[in-house]
């Protein structure tokens, strides 16, 4: 089994973090997605739609996208649970999942493809105008989320979740480009600082 990862993407890092709450250790290969690696022909056979984090079975199958990484390890090793344990508790980690996924991580790498150098000569195609549309959209994910917070330690309730690690590279992310935190977002601070002093958020 192998896990195809790009330091500093953060697509991947969610998986890392993922992994590194789970303890489960994997045999890790880098595609510098920085100088266009997954446009490679041996990449784009494992994933032709170029893109990490990949996951490449003992068998030769091969899970792509995050969320389906991450529900894979959770079946393999169910504890700690990250994704819920109740149908209840599932239905909301794949919903606060979802909805941070969207309003941070979507917007936030499409406002990095469009609106700045991005993956430089990699990123095949750039429209500003778009890219910079999309930076309002992470903070009022931001401050929404900022509210949602209120009388409770994470995102989708009383214990760390899929959804945590979502919203954690999603904010770091943004971070990376001048869209960070505001200053009246006092619960979503809190929150950040409590889940960046976990172990796993070095991964």
């Amino acid at each position: 089994m192998k896990l195809y990862d790009c330091t500093g993407a953060v697509n991947p890092r969610r998986i890392r973090i993922f992994l590194a709450e789970k303890g489960i250790d994997i045999d890790c290969a880098q595609v510098d997605v920085f100088k266009g690696e997954q446009y490679s022909e041996d990449f784009t056979k494992l994933n032709p739609l170029k893109a990490v984090p990949c996951l490449e079975l003992d068998d030769g199958a091969v899970i792509s996208e995050a969320v389906a990484i991450a529900r894979y390890f959770e079946a393999t090793q169910p504890e700690p649970s990250l994704l819920g344990k109740t149908p209840k508790d599932q239905a909301l980690v794949a919903m606060w999942q979802r909805r941070v996924e969207e309003g941070l991580i979507g917007a936030a790498t499409t406002f990095f493809h469009h609106a700045t150098d991005g993956l430089g000569e990699a990123d095949r195609y750039r429209n500003k105008e778009w890219g910079e549309a999309n930076k309002p959209r992470v903070e009022e994910t931001m401050r929404w989320l900022d509210q949602e917070l209120e009388g409770r330690d994470f995102v989708a309730g009383d214990t760390f979740t899929f959804a945590d690690i979502t919203a954690l590279c999603g904010v770091d992310f943004a971070g990376l480009f001048g869209i960070s935190i505001p200053a009246d977002c006092t619960r979503l601070a809190a929150w950040h600082a409590r889940v960046s002093e976990r172990p796993s958020a070095k991964a």
